[in-house]
C-alpha cells in the first residue's frame, strides 16, 4: 500500500504534513539494518490508530520501536481500555506531586483494569517476558501475581454496603444518604489500601514486567517508605470512618480484617480463591444493615451475604478466565481452573442460588412489585451473560465482567423504588381497615 504524503512547506521550512504522517516517516527513519520491518510496523500502528482518532504521539511511537522485544501476537482483541473519563480527570487534574498517590489507589479505574495493553493478541501482551525460575520456557509478562487480582472494582466493593443500607430504610423513605457517602468514602480508602499493599508486596516482580513497570512504586515515583506513610494514612481515615458508626458495626467493621489478609493468600492453596474474595467483598452487607439498625438481623443479613457471596462467584470466574493459561503456567489456583470447560454450568448454579437468596430476602422483609421486576432483569441480564459467554476469548470475559456493575445498581434501584412503593401498600392497606370500620 502506498501512502501519498504532503510536501513541506517551502517558503516558511516547516513540514505542514499531518501528525500521523510525521510520525511514520520519525519511525521508520529512526530504525536501522534489520529493524526496519519492525518501524514499519510501529509506523502503520501510528497512522492506523491516529486514523481511528486515538491521541498517539511520536515520543509513544519512538518508544514503541526501540523496545526490541516487541513482537505481536495471533488473534484479534479489544483497544487498550482506558479509564473511565470522569475518574481520569480527577487524577488528572490533581496537583502534580499528588498524581503518583492517586494512581497507586488505582482511584482512575474504578470497576478495575484490564491487564493488558495491546490490540492484538486476546487483551494483548506489551512484548517484554519475564522466566520463571525452573520452567523450561518463557512466561509472558500478561502474568499475575497472587495479590494483583486484589480489590478489583471500587463499585464491586460499594454495591453490597448500598443493598443493605436501602433495605434497613424505613418504609417509603429513601436509603439514609449520610451513610451511603460514608460507605461510598470508606470503599474507595479501603480499596486504595488494599492497593497499595499489593504494589508494596510486588515491585520487585512489577519493575520486571511492561504493563506494571509504570506503577508509582516499581517506577521510583513513590518510595516504599512513602507508600508505607501513605497506607497509614489511608487506613487512619478508613478507621475515622469505621468510628462514625454505632459500637456494633465498629466491632462487625473489625473482624472483616482477618479476611482481608488472608484473602491474597488463597490463591496459592485452593482452588476457591473467588470464595474467599466474596466473604470480604461483601462484608458490607452485614455491615450496612447494622450501621442503620444497631445490629443484624439474620433473617435479612445472611441472605444478602449469601446473595453476595454468589454474585462475586459469578463476576470473578469469569474474570479468573482471562489470566486461566497463566495462572496455570506458574502454579496459581482459581475456579477458571477448576471448572473449565464445565463453567457455565456452575455459573447458572450460583445465578439461581443468588436469585433464591434475593427473593427470600425480600419475603423476609416485605419487599413489593417493584423489587421482584429489579430481581427478574438480573435473571435476564445474567442468562444473557452466561450463554453468551466465551470463556476462550479475554476480551469477552472483561467485558462480561465490567457488566456487572450495572447488575449492582438495578439490585439497588429495586430495593429503592420497592421501598418506596410501600408506603402506597400503607396508605392503601389503612383506607380499607378505616372503611371496615365506618361500615
Amino acid at each position: 500500500m502506498s501512502l501519498r504524503m504532503p510536501a513541506c512547506d517551502r517558503t516558511l521550512g516547516n513540514d505542514v504534513r499531518p501528525p500521523r504522517v510525521r510520525a511514520l516517516r520519525s519511525a521508520m527513519l529512526g530504525a536501522s539494518g534489520t529493524g526496519l520491518v519492525r518501524a514499519l510496523r510501529a509506523g502503520t500502528q501510528v497512522w492506523l490508530w491516529g486514523s481511528r482518532g486515538r491521541s498517539l504521539t511520536l515520543p509513544h511511537a519512538a518508544r514503541g520501536l526501540h523496545a526490541g522485544d516487541w513482537r505481536p501476537s495471533a488473534g484479534r482483541g479489544p483497544l487498550e481500555r482506558r479509564p473511565s473519563l470522569p475518574a481520569a480527570a480527577i487524577v488528572n487534574s490533581a496537583p502534580r506531586p499528588l498524581q503518583p498517590y492517586l494512581r497507586l489507589m488505582r482511584l482512575d479505574k474504578p470497576i478495575g483494569e484490564c491487564g493488558r495493553m495491546w490490540r492484538s493478541g486476546g487483551c494483548g501482551r506489551s512484548g517484554s517476558e519475564v522466566r520463571k525460575p525452573g520452567l523450561g520456557r518463557q512466561v509472558p509478562n500478561t502474568v499475575k501475581t497472587p495479590e494483583q487480582g486484589y480489590l478489583r472494582g471500587t463499585w464491586l466493593l460499594y454495591l453490597p454496603c448500598t443493598w443493605s443500607i436501602g433495605l434497613a430504610a424505613e418504609p417509603g423513605c429513601f436509603p439514609d444518604w449520610y451513610m451511603l457517602s460514608l460507605f461510598g468514602t470508606g470503599a474507595v480508602l479501603m480499596r486504595g489500601a488494599g492497593c497499595t499493599i499489593n504494589d508494596m508486596w510486588d515491585q520487585d516482580y512489577d519493575k520486571k514486567v511492561t504493563r506494571t513497570a509504570s506503577r508509582p512504586i516499581a517506577a521510583g515515583d513513590i518510595s516504599t517508605f512513602q507508600s508505607f506513610v501513605f497506607l497509614g494514612g489511608q487506613l487512619t481515615l478508613a478507621l475515622g470512618v469505621l468510628l462514625c458508626l454505632n459500637y456494633y458495626s465498629i466491632a462487625l467493621g473489625a473482624a472483616s480484617l482477618l479476611l482481608v489478609i488472608t484473602y491474597p493468600l488463597m490463591k496459592r492453596i485452593t482452588y476457591w480463591p473467588q470464595l474467599a474474595l466474596g466473604l470480604t467483598f461483601n462484608w458490607g452487607a452485614l455491615l450496612g444493615w447494622s450501621a442503620v439498625k444497631g445490629s443484624c438481623d439474620p433473617s435479612v443479613c445472611l441472605p444478602l451475604y449469601f446473595s453476595g457471596i454468589m454474585w462475586t462467584l459469578i463476576y470473578d470466574t469469569i474474570y479468573a478466565h482471562q489470566d486461566k493459561r497463566d495462572d496455570a503456567l506458574i502454579g496459581l489456583k482459581s475456579t477458571a481452573l477448576l471448572f473449565r470447560e464445565d463453567t457455565k454450568q456452575w455459573l447458572s448454579g450460583f445465578t439461581v442460588a443468588m436469585l433464591g437468596a434475593l427473593s427470600l430476602v425480600g419475603v423476609n422483609i416485605g419487599q413489593t412489585v417493584p423489587y421482584y421486576t429489579a430481581l427478574a432483569a438480573v435473571g435476564a441480564h445474567l442468562a444473557h451473560q452466561i450463554y453468551t459467554l466465551d470463556i476462550h476469548r479475554p476480551e469477552d470475559c472483561w467485558d462480561k465482567f465490567t457488566s456487572n456493575r450495572t447488575i449492582g445498581l438495578i439490585i439497588f434501584l429495586g430495593i429503592v423504588l420497592g421501598n418506596l412503593w410501600k408506603e402506597k401498600e400503607t396508605d392503601k392497606t389503612k383506607k380499607n381497615i378505616d372503611n371496615r370500620v365506618e361500615n
